[in-house]
């Protein structure tokens, strides 16, 4: 089956294609699709056949048909939207669009229709606090989580419940868990295989692990662990966090420091240790482990290139292949595994 990367580059207002090889994890590029009005966070549906984008200067929600074969866009829709989210997902039955605002203090839902379009009127708006971050339901479909960063933002992930078959969110009970310490829970994702999340902390520079209590919807944490080597004392800050298909290994990425944090993950416990960190591109905002679980993918949100990194099965370090010229500002990178 053949794999397409999709890489949104802000300030060129469009989304690159490129395919990739998966035994060498080499990138060949296919296509650029104009997107006017700053293209930034992507989503894909479950079933891998619908990309959603966020226009983050227009403040615009877009659609694309993808081709199954050849991994090309074609246009469905775009509407307007109050204030530009910083985050997508689709729910796990890929009925409805979610969408977090930093600025606009928010969540909102979105019914996607049969054609994949997802509706720009949001099915339902609920308000939170100021820096939600990312917003995602979980395996069951019927909780979800929007970590809300500290600073400016009230160092919390709140905690809902979710409703499948009509796309609302009602808050869990409890509504939020608050954090003791001020880490600014950014963006989280699931393991593969046990009741556990993990949350990349924005000014903490560190990842924290929490037990998912799958029958009551809510988290309990487990375990903090610096994203940084021992001594650094300059600014820094996380971004996206990545786990690989197999719940072995773990990344975040170091805004600051730019390195790829790298961990092991306990299988039994869940718990992480720190296998170093790697060199990446100034800023890399956006990573993404293909669905192999072999490499690695890192974009530079200064230098506008792409890292590539082979994930070494056996040890979780990152090897570097090579390095793409990509574009102004990549703002999300996204790998997937299309029928052919």
């Amino acid at each position: 089956m053949p794999y397409f990367m999709y890489v949104s580059l802000q300030d060129d207002d469009k989304i690159s294609i490129f395919s990739m090889d998966a035994a060498t994890g080499g990138l060949t590029h296919r296509d650029d699709v104009a997107v006017p009005g700053g293209p930034a966070p992507l989503t894909l549906d479950p079933q891998r056949k619908f990309l959603h984008v966020a226009r983050r200067g227009s403040r615009e929600l877009s659609s694309y048909r993808i081709d199954q074969t050849n991994g090309s866009l074609s246009h469905i829709s775009t509407g307007p939207l109050e204030t530009d989210p910083c985050f997508l997902s689709t729910d796990r039955k890929g009925n409805y669009l979610l969408a977090s605002y930093y600025e606009g203090s928010k969540v909102t839902v979105h019914a996607i229709r049969d054609d994949g379009a997802a509706t720009a009127e949001p099915s339902q708006t609920v308000p939170t606090a100021r820096g939600a971050h990312s917003i995602q339901t979980d395996p069951s479909n019927k909780f979800a989580f929007v970590p809300h960063i500290a600073g400016n933002g009230p160092n919390a992930i709140f905690q809902f419940n979710f409703e499948e078959t009509t796309g609302n969110l009602m808050p869990n009970n409890p509504a939020r868990v608050s954090l003791q310490e001020e880490l600014g829970p950014r963006h989280f994702c699931f393991h593969p295989n046990r009741d556990v999340l993990y949350f990349s902390n924005e000014q903490g520079g560190s990842v924290t692990g929490y037990n998912f209590d799958a029958t009551a919807g809510t988290l309990s944490a487990f375990q903090t662990i610096s994203t940084l080597p021992d001594g650094f004392d300059g600014a820094n800050s996380c971004a996206q966090i990545q786990i690989t298909p197999s719940g072995n290994y773990l990344y975040a990425p170091n805004r600051g420091h730019n390195s790829i944090a790298c961990f092991s993950v306990d299988p039994r416990s869940g718990r992480l240790t720190s296998l170093g960190q790697v060199a990446s591109e100034p800023v890399p905002r956006a990573i993404n482990v293909d669905p192999t679980g072999n490499f690695l993918f890192a974009a530079g949100l200064e230098s506008g290139r792409l890292a590539s990194y082979r994930i070494n099965s056996n040890t979780g370090h990152l090897e570097p292949l090579a390095t793409y010229e990509v574009g102004r500002r990549p703002m999300w990178v996204l790998v997937t595994e299309l029928p052919g």
